[in-house]
């Protein structure tokens, strides 16, 4: 066989196991999706938000924690990161209006490094961090506060979800964010998770504070807080019930610069953490693997058919060329092949069980919200947005890969 044979043969092994991984994992644990433990330990919570212009949002993100339905919020310290807009003056009035609201004012210097200034001032046993974008449902601390109690934990994320879809891509992403939101899930059954994303997750301050903090050199502080907290031994875990939707690009263009950092910081990460590749038990043996893979696969998977694709453009070029040129039938009745090759036959499988994970994925997430998804979204989704993605991977790459200063 050539070599790109086995490549792809490499490509379709690693996302099938994957795919039968998640789906095995799924049928042992299905029932156990929506449950979270009883609080017993109504551990105090300092909400940490990091605001950089954001005058539209921050004051609807404040009243979704003060709705919330946890009697233990301590404080709401909104981080003012130097904002050019209104954000400074808005949280003014709300520290004014509300008695759990504080304004942390500083000068711009990012988000991790933000969220380390403000946790030495914060109060409470656990430390929230919720982006200024975002809001957490009203029942999201009471399902997430529970799983402290078990030894060990540092860290609960929830599902996340995309805030009012009103724009087509705005509606490709929610379906993104759910089948994020349930992979995510499946991984915690693994102790596996490797993300606790910004738009909601509680901390042990303890914890954070003996490991340092966050990682102000990172793009996404939120992947390599993970991942030092899973490397130093730390739990991280899921509640599936809990939620915050969280506003989603709704141009192409910010939809790019927003995928883009979110892949250079996963590099950035995987650079970091490259030399525990099979080390330091599950993070070296399973999740620093996986995240890779799932990395980059989509990048093998478009250069495999972009190279099948030119290959037969140009061998159909060249025969049609020659056969004018000759004066010899282009092709034959017997050159014709009906019989699929093996390489077809997973493919398809590939995309016929890809396709049914995602369908798993939505109606998991949907069937206590009470929504349906549009299945031409889904389609298009699978088919259009799947395949863009690959190609901002690669721009992602070549701009890490040169170096240089990156940026919101």
């Amino acid at each position: 066989m050539e070599f790109i044979t086995w490549v792809y043969l490499f490509y379709m092994f690693i996302a099938l196991y994957f795919l039968s991984l998640f789906t095995l994992t799924y049928l042992q644990n299905k029932k156990y999706f929506f449950s979270y433990p009883e609080i017993k330990k109504h551990f105090s919570i300092s909400v940490l938000i990091p605001a950089y212009n954001e005058e539209e949002c921050i004051e609807g993100t404040v009243e979704s924690i003060l709705s919330s339905d946890y009697d233990n919020i301590k404080e709401i310290i909104i981080i003012n990161d130097g904002s050019k807009d209104k954000t400074q003056e808005i949280a003014k009035k709300l520290e004014d209006k509300y008695e759990k609201v504080i304004l942390f004012d500083k000068t711009n210097s990012g988000k991790a490094d933000s969220l380390n200034q403000a946790i030495k001032i914060a109060k409470g046993e656990l430390i929230a961090v919720v982006d200024a974008d975002s809001y957490p449902s009203h029942k999201s601390f009471s399902q997430m506060v529970g799983f402290f109690e078990e030894e060990g934990v540092a860290a609960v994320t929830t599902r996340i979800l995309v805030r009012n879809p009103k724009k087509f891509i705005q509606k490709l992403q929610e379906i993104e964010y759910m089948v994020i939101a349930f992979s995510r899930k499946l991984l915690g059954f693994l102790d596996a998770i490797y993300v606790t994303p910004g738009p909601l997750a509680i901390y042990d301050k303890h914890v954070l504070i003996k490991v340092g903090g966050f990682d102000t050199y990172n793009l996404t502080e939120d992947i390599e807080i993970t991942w030092r907290l899973s490397f130093e031994g730390y739990k991280i875990r899921m509640s599936y019930p809990a939620s915050s939707t969280s506003v989603s690009p709704s141009t192409l263009k910010a939809w790019f610069k927003q995928r883009l950092r979110w892949n250079i910081g996963g590099m950035q990460t995987i650079s970091k953490y490259k030399k525990n590749f099979f080390r330091k038990g599950m993070f070296g043996f399973f999740i620093l693997p996986f995240f890779v893979f799932s990395l980059f696969l989509g990048i093998l998977g478009l250069g495999i058919f972009s190279y099948r694709v030119f290959r037969r453009f140009l061998l159909n070029y060249l025969s049609a060329f020659y056969s004018f040129d000759s004066n010899t039938s282009l092709f034959l009745i017997q050159d014709i092949n009906l019989h699929p090759s093996i390489l077809h036959f997973f493919g398809v499988t590939l995309f016929v069980l890809g396709f049914a994970f995602i369908f798993v994925a939505i109606y998991s997430v949907n069937k206590d919200l009470g929504k349906t998804a549009s299945f031409l979204d889904v389609i298009f989704y699978s088919i259009i947005y799947m395949t863009l993605y690959p190609f901002v991977l690669i721009f992602s790459l070549c701009k890490f890969l040169k170096g240089g200063k990156y940026s919101w």
